[in-house]
């Protein structure tokens, strides 16, 4: 679906606009690029901009003209900061937008089109689109850079694809946040009951004792990373208990007492 949605630049000034545009493509996992009659393109400015987004520019289509980038299309929304008078379907809100658009990328290609850095698309441009939208800003001073604008709309349109339940979009989790197993959960506290009778913290098996610990770390929820981290610090202080005996009496049996 997310390959459907295209984004058209149309005579990009600063060669280096096409590149953050680019990064923030990526970043929102769109790939498809078409640039309308840039000044200066390609460009090494371009590539160091793009920041890890350079397959983005070395794909990118040139074109003449924005009725040739989005001949193809069944829905071409306008991005304009500027309201005009023209009787084209305008979203005031861009979540409304990138609903509608995600909708109809499912089947077939749309294209999001962004004008010129200093004064955006003319009316003729506007003409060939068949809806604009704005994007809310503070309004003595909504002044969006391009790249700025491609980011947000294309935020807009990946926060709309993933909420559908067909994307199957699960967040990246680093490994060391991972959940422990239970079976390693349970090797963990059998560690920690053997070094704290070893130790002489409690004299005798207590069951509450160890259930109590065992819901302190309940609600911690260490991660494997952590637990790893536990055992280990378990491991060098049984290193320093004697093999066989208890220390001297005077130690409760329950240090975890509610008294």
């Amino acid at each position: 679906m997310l390959s459907n949605i295209r984004i058209v630049l149309v005579q990009t000034y600063h060669p280096g606009n096409i590149g953050a545009a680019a990064r923030a493509m990526k970043t929102m996992g769109l790939t498809d690029l078409v640039l309308v009659n840039p000044r200066c393109f390609p460009d090494p400015e371009a590539s160091r901009l793009a920041a890890g987004a350079e397959d983005l520019i070395d794909t990118a289509r040139v074109v003449s003209s924005l009725t040739e980038a989005v001949s193809d299309c069944v829905q071409v929304v306008g991005a304009s900061a500027r309201l005009r008078s023209l009787p084209l379907p305008h979203f005031d809100e861009p979540t409304e937008m990138a609903r509608d658009i995600v909708e109809q990328a499912a089947d077939d290609p749309v294209a999001l089109v962004f004008g010129r850095e200093r004064f955006g698309l003319t009316n003729d441009e506007i003409r060939c689109c068949s809806h604009q939208v704005s994007i809310p800003a503070n309004p003595d001073y909504g002044i969006l850079n391009l790249a700025q604008a491609v980011q947000v709309l294309a935020h807009e349109v990946f926060t709309a694809w993933r909420q559908r339940p067909e994307s199957d979009f699960r967040l990246a989790r680093p490994s060391q946040d991972r959940q422990p197993s239970r079976e390693q959960l349970g090797h963990f506290h059998d560690h920690l009951t053997r070094v704290i009778e070893r130790s002489g913290f409690i004299t005798q098996p207590h069951a509450r004792t160890e259930a109590q610990l065992q819901a302190l770390f309940a609600r911690a929820r260490p991660s494997r990373k952590e637990l790893s981290l536990l055992r280990g610090l378990l491991a060098s202080l049984e290193q320093h208990l004697p093999d066989e005996g208890l220390p001297d009496e005077g130690l409760c049996d329950d240090r975890l007492s509610d008294d």
